[in-house]
């Protein structure tokens, strides 16, 4: 670490999504009802996965896990961004901030791959479903849950030790509702070319690999569906897929668009809005796409509500 921030940590102002000293308690609103959704919806899913033995399909494994990172992911964000909106420019110490940087690198790296892990296992129900069970092991599964959260933590430890070692004014205004790595990049005072060149080369290969990886997937099913006689069965597999692919350009849209150009090209206005499509929009769109039109997590539901009923009874 620089010695400067070793001597005298800076502090960052937090001034969230608008600039300026007002308070905007009609967005507050709207961020926490968007919140407590997202909580709602993903808590549930994970109960449900747990809970529900109907619900033991490889799919739901990786929903379950999806599900908990989700609502992992918003709470490392959006509690700051509320507390923002009512009382902008907070200050927020060195450790904090770049604590707060390395768990959202991780979650979202950690979504990434379980959106590839999804795309995959559904690829192969679709495209293969005589060797489905053989393919998709619970060892596999489990295998891939953990190395999407290995390589997500080793990831955001790499960036975030490279970009805390920078020097920053002492007090430094961060035009942003979070500690994100291009704006720490934008407010450093030091060389800041190491870590972007990481940024730019493993961020980049870390990044491309569950996209590439989602995109063989659905192409595969999209060439197994075409294939399908039957214009009904073709038009409710379009209708699930395309409700994930939507989900997933805009995951993976908004995170290249923000990361992977040059800090000379940083908006903090465009960064901002990209920041809460895909850590507030995306992550309370999962458990309502993934499972609103599946017929297993809705019978999981009223059994569920069925059972809360009877004790309640009780």
């Amino acid at each position: 670490m620089a010695l400067g921030n070793l001597t005298s940590p800076p502090e960052f102002l937090l001034l969230g999504l608008m600039d300026g000293p007002d308070a905007h308690p009609l967005l507050f609103l709207l961020f926490l009802g968007v919140y407590l959704l997202n909580a709602l919806g993903n808590l549930s899913m994970v109960v449900l996965v747990r809970s529900d033995r109907a619900l033991c399909a490889p799919m739901y494994y990786f929903l379950g896990h999806l599900s908990l990172v989700d609502v992992c992911f918003t709470t490392v964000t959006v509690p700051r961004l509320l507390a923002v909106l009512l009382h902008p420019g907070q200050a927020v110490s060195f450790q904090a901030c770049f604590a707060q940087m390395y768990f959202f690198v991780a979650l979202g790296i950690t979504e990434s791959y379980l959106l590839a892990a999804m795309s995959y296992d559904r690829a192969v129900a679709v495209c293969w479903p005589l060797r489905y069970g053989a393919v998709v092991t619970p060892g596999r599964c489990a295998a891939l849950v953990a190395a999407s959260w290995a390589v997500a933590h080793l990831h955001a430890l790499l960036h975030t030790l490279l970009i805390a070692a920078l020097s920053y004014p002492r007090s430094a205004p961060v035009r942003h509702f979070f500690c994100d790595m291009t704006v720490m990049l934008s407010l450093a005072t030091s060389d800041t070319s190491t870590a972007e060149a990481a940024i730019f080369s493993e961020g980049l290969a870390v990044v491309l690999s569950p996209l590439l990886l989602v995109s063989l997937s659905y192409a595969r099913i999209l060439a197994a569906v075409l294939g399908v006689r039957s214009a009904g069965g073709r038009r409710r597999a379009f209708s699930t897929c395309g409700a994930h692919l939507v989900v997933v350009v805009l995951f993976f849209g908004s995170v290249l668009s923000v990361y992977f150009r040059p800090s000379a090209a940083y908006s903090a206005r465009y960064d901002r809005l990209a920041s809460v499509v895909y850590a507030v929009v995306t992550p309370t769109l999962n458990p309502f796409i993934y499972s609103l039109r599946n017929k297993e997590v809705k019978g999981a539901l009223k059994r569920g509500f069925r059972r809360s009923a009877a004790s309640q009874a009780a």
